[in-house]
């Protein structure tokens, strides 16, 4: 039987009985740990693009992007539906009038099945709310969450810029509106444990989240988090042990061990992660995706 799991692609042949792809969308957005609401760098590891090399141009219109992105995976889709993925920095950071015109011009196309908005915890007012309670109704609405980790030394030293009760509370809203909630948790932080993951994702899996995300720490050009890889000790900060990525062995089998932890019930979304090629420092060997998920598989497959 091997190590069994709700991988996201089950999940989305359940519940819309055909083949759904994820287009990821550039809404134009900002964040606040950019603009100056909470800090002008970034998360240190965040890339210029805020984490949203694969979304379309935010020049064109949202609906100009689905189109443009249908054609990209044309080879991978036929006769299939799709999620329109707001990928791009903090996709509930606008007006509200803002929001409501982006999110209302993806729903209206027809290949479309559902929308996923991902932001941050700290980024939900009560109007934003409303909406997404609203737009709930007509298609199903997630809400991607940035929590990264668990742990307050990690959450400081990536600039994440809210405490842990911000994200329990966030949760919870969004739970009791019906809303889908997937969180996203960056696994090789550096200082963290192995133990120190799993709490993490023992956290995530007890708060009441529909989904996970496990995300490999990857090195970025021109991030904070690349100077401090590229330092002759690996780290400027005093108080934590040096930059260190993870082999594709040792990160294999972490997934192993932590895909026992999640509950059958829950959907794994991503078991990797995708570096943009251009940009990627480290890990290289995870630019090979396709071999890595073929290597993860028949790990997972092996063991029990």
């Amino acid at each position: 039987m091997g190590i069994q799991y709700y991988s996201l692609n089950q999940y989305l042949k359940d519940r819309f009985g055909c083949k759904v792809y994820k287009l990821a969308i550039n809404g134009g957005f900002t964040c606040p740990n950019r603009d100056g609401m909470k800090g002008s760098k970034g998360c240190i590891f965040c890339s210029a693009g805020g984490s949203g090399e694969f979304a379309g141009d935010p020049e064109k219109s949202v609906t100009e992007q689905i189109e443009e992105g249908k054609k990209l995976v044309a080879s991978k889709i036929k006769d299939g539906k799709y999620i329109a993925y707001f990928q791009a920095y903090t996709n509930t950071y606008a007006p509200v009038e803002k929001l409501r015109a982006l999110f209302e011009e993806a729903m209206k196309h027809p290949d479309i099945v559902a929308l996923s908005i991902a932001t941050r915890p700290d980024c939900l007012p009560d109007e934003v709310l409303d909406l997404l309670a609203e737009l709930n109704r007509i298609k199903p609405i997630w809400v991607e969450l940035g929590l990264q980790t668990i742990h307050e030394r990690s959450a400081k030293y990536i600039r994440r810029g809210y405490p842990l009760e911000v994200y329990d509370a966030a949760v919870k809203m969004l739970r009791a509106l019906g809303l889908e909630v997937i969180v996203h948790v960056i696994l090789g932080l550096p200082g963290e444990t192995k133990e120190d993951m799993e709490a993490t994702v023992d956290y995530v899996c007890k708060s009441g989240v529909n989904g996970i995300k496990l995300q490999l720490l990857h090195i970025l050009k021109d991030t904070d988090l690349a100077k401090e890889y590229l330092a002759p000790d690996g780290h400027s900060a005093a108080d934590l042990p040096p930059v260190r990525i993870m082999e594709e062995d040792e990160y294999i089998e972490l997934i192993g061990d932590l895909l026992k932890r999640i509950p059958k019930d829950i959907v794994i979304h991503r078991l990797t992660g995708d570096g943009d090629k251009k940009i990627l420092m480290a890990p290289m060997w995870s630019a090979d995706k396709k071999h890595v998920l073929n290597h993860m598989r028949a790990y997972l497959e092996s063991n029990e």
